[in-house]
């Protein structure tokens, strides 16, 4: 998002010289420079010891497509402590370990998203309201059901890196 009018005191910013970041909004007022921002969100790549992957599915992003565990980062959190957080609630699984993936940055919602591969013993997986379906499927069938690969897909970059990395094919 870039500020027109100061979040504090509502001023109307004025556009002022910020070293090698150009020209940056700027409160004359509070005397503060007002960077651009955008949200932030986590992805997850949640594999088990059969390389099957836990796939889900919200209606409210796609009726067709699949997609792995994600969620916005709130404030107070780290990329690692949402990623964490957004597995347990949407799927029940508590995660130990995380992988970092790369971050991807997503045009279409204007948002950075810190991708992330665990691994975790299979079990049942236990929806939240926000899910319409989920399940463990093998990671060779992943590709049949994901968003197709496009700029800032995040969930198909981590899902290539998975195959090449940990699961031993391109």
């Amino acid at each position: 998002m870039r500020y027109i009018y100061c979040p504090q005191c509502g001023r109307k910013l004025v556009e002022r010289p910020a070293g090698d970041e150009g020209l940056v909004p700027y409160c004359e007022g509070c005397e503060k420079l007002w960077f651009d921002t955008f949200p932030s969100c986590s992805i997850v790549l949640v594999a088990n010891e059969f390389d099957e992957i836990a796939l889900l599915r919200q209606n409210y992003m796609s009726d067709r497509y699949t997609t792995f565990v994600s969620g916005y980062i709130t404030p107070g959190e780290n990329a690692e402590q949402t990623a964490v957080r957004e597995v347990a609630e949407e799927i029940g699984i508590n995660v130990e370990n995380l992988d970092y993936a790369g971050t991807y940055w997503f045009e279409k919602q204007g948002l950075l998203m810190h991708g992330f591969i665990t691994r975790v013993k299979k079990q049942p997986l236990v929806l939240s309201s926000e899910v319409d379906w989920a399940d463990w499927v093998p990671a060779e069938k992943v590709i049949e059901t994901i968003f197709p690969d496009s700029p800032g897909n995040a969930a198909f970059a981590i899902y290539k890196k998975f195959m090449g990395e940990y699961f031993g094919k391109k």
